[in-house]
């Protein structure tokens, strides 16, 4: 596990209603690290925050935690499981 899956798993948690449904996987794509996070249907309104800005910052915790790990980091998000 990335430190950049670990910081997404953790803050996406603590803002899930039902944080035993969040799902975060880790792979690359083309030299880049994406991490898909999924979490139960209707959840994602806590994640994305008012205009994006929750999301905008969770995506730049995972860049910065990639760097760390030398690692370009992307994040994408599912409704649902993945």
């Amino acid at each position: 596990m990335s430190r950049a899956r670990d910081v997404v798993e953790v803050v996406a948690k603590a803002l899930a209603g039902r944080p035993n449904e969040v799902r975060v996987t880790e792979g690359d794509r083309r030299g880049t690290t994406v991490v898909q996070l999924a979490m139960a249907p209707g959840e994602l309104g806590r994640v994305i925050g008012r205009q994006g800005r929750t999301v905008t910052a969770l995506r730049t915790l995972a860049s910065i935690a990639g760097e760390k790990d030398g690692k370009t980091v992307t994040l994408e998000i599912r409704d649902g499981k993945p």
